[in-house]
């Protein structure tokens, strides 16, 4: 049987024996108890994002992809309570309990996973990755009506991921949402706007107790629902001390191939596609990598994402960027509207303001931005350099436009950037960017040969089993 243990006192409940398989939150177990129950027949998976025992839609999320055999049994842990037809709260000291759940095939499984849990068409806080300093913290969310949202599958159908995204694009907003966000004894309320989504900054009392992720729980105060409280915990970014520098980058046509200059392209590929079968560019994933790294090897230089794709697609990029293991940061997503999703709009606007929080949120820390030549990085870019002065390190942009006026442009911007201290490199590639990179001190040199071993990994074609 599979076990999905999600706190100390949970595994210390637990009984188990040879055959079974645990898979368990980040750094719940150490890595002596992990060899021990391998030693005794036990399988031990490590889930990719900590799971917090209440937060049912991220639960949902996780158990879909821990498909096994149909037939095989998953024990979920939850909160000691009623049973979950009943109206009275679990009760927070008692031991927790295990809830079976049949893994039938994957439609069956969320469908009785719903039911169980009494989600469909229940309120569902949607947390987005955040991020701040030691003293203020910063986070966005969304709340929404479920609706049932599966995690992608390699085998999911293309008219699947064509329903699973019509699902997120059409989910109902609740407008007006009173929410209560928890950190270190902090308590602050906050109201969802017409759309749902709402914007947290805590101001800290003390400094939070170190460097790394954070986790802020929210809590939904109205409309409150009859059963089962929705809750959930997002996660905030603090960066190191140490870190030398921190990284901007896009995601369209910079990470992933997008087509985002070909609006009826990007819409075909997000329909048909998802986090298996999307692919990144080659090398990304160990370039991102070694950025974060550094020289040092553990700088935790921090990641940013912005980008103009809508917050419908924050789950499935976050689900691409763990699944293609891209080093995950703070991605900075925009409100769909549909006259500027087919134009400009404030595409510009959009990215500019984003950047300027992150680096004012910095202010003593140097950048490296990352783009493309197919839409209006290069020039935004251009803009930052000049609003900032000499704390933009490098510029790459990843070549995307073959068209001889677009890179006559690009030779012109390359000019005006290197005459204000800067460096703007145009990247055929990730290999190209990181050699570059190692020369100029932001990467360990060995990590050229780990972007270039990757790069040539994804070239060669897959084999199909026989």
């Amino acid at each position: 049987m599979t076990y999905l243990i999600l706190t100390r006192n949970g595994f210390e409940q637990w009984r188990g024996q040879p055959g079974d398989t645990l898979v368990v939150n980040r750094d719940l177990l150490s890595d002596a108890e992990i060899a021990a129950l391998r030693d005794q027949g036990i399988g031990v998976d490590i889930l990719p994002r900590r799971l917090a025992p209440g937060d049912r839609p991220a639960i949902d999320r996780a158990v879909q992809g821990l498909r096994r055999q149909p037939g095989d049994s998953l024990w979920i842990e939850g909160p000691a309570a009623p049973a979950v037809d009943t109206d009275a709260p679990p009760d927070p000291v008692a031991a927790p309990a295990y809830h079976r759940m049949a893994m039938r095939w994957p439609r069956q499984a969320l469908h009785h996973l719903k039911r169980a849990t009494a989600l469909a068409s229940r309120p569902v806080i949607i947390p987005y990755m955040g991020f701040g300093t030691a003293q203020r913290l910063f986070l966005q969310g969304r709340v929404l009506k479920d609706e049932g949202f599966a995690s992608p599958h390699p085998e999911v159908s293309p008219w699947r991921n064509m329903v699973e995204l019509s699902k997120r694009i059409g989910a109902d907003e609740i407008p007006g949402a009173r929410l209560l966000a928890r950190f270190g004894g902090l308590e602050q309320e906050v109201v969802a706007d017409g759309g749902g989504y709402f914007s947290i900054e805590l101001l800290l009392p003390r400094p939070v107790p170190g460097p790394g992720w954070h986790e802020v729980e929210l809590e939904l105060l109205s409309p409150r629902p009859r059963k089962l409280q929705p809750r959930a915990m997002a996660q905030v970014l603090v960066p190191p001390p140490g870190a030398r520098f921190g990284v901007i980058s896009d995601i369209d046509d910079t990470v992933l191939w997008s087509n985002v200059t070909n609006k009826l392209r990007m819409l075909t590929m997000l329909a048909v596609r998802n986090a298996h079968t999307r692919k990144p560019f080659k090398g990304v994933a160990a370039f991102y990598a070694a950025l974060r790294d550094g020289t040092g090897g553990d700088e935790g230089n921090p990641l940013f994402y912005v980008s103009s794709s809508p917050w419908h697609l924050y789950t499935p990029l976050v689900d691409f960027f763990e699944t293609q293991r891209i080093p995950l940061g703070p991605l900075m997503l925009k409100q769909l509207r549909l006259r500027t999703m087919f134009g400009s709009g404030r595409h510009h606007a959009h990215k500019l303001d984003n950047i300027e929080r992150i680096m004012n949120t910095y202010p003593h820390l140097p950048f490296v931005l990352i783009g493309d030549s197919g839409q209006k990085d290069p020039e935004i870019y251009r803009e930052v350099v000049a609003r900032h002065p000499g704390r933009i390190k490098v510029i790459y942009i990843r070549n995307v436009n073959p068209d001889p006026e677009r890179i006559d442009a690009l030779d012109r911007l390359i000019q005006e950037v290197q005459e204000s201290g800067a460096h703007l490199v145009l990247a055929p590639d990730s290999e190209y960017a990181a050699t570059h990179a190692a020369a100029e001190g932001l990467i360990r040199p060995l990590e050229v040969r780990a972007v270039r071993s990757e790069k040539r990994a994804e070239e060669q074609p897959s084999t199909p089993p026989a």
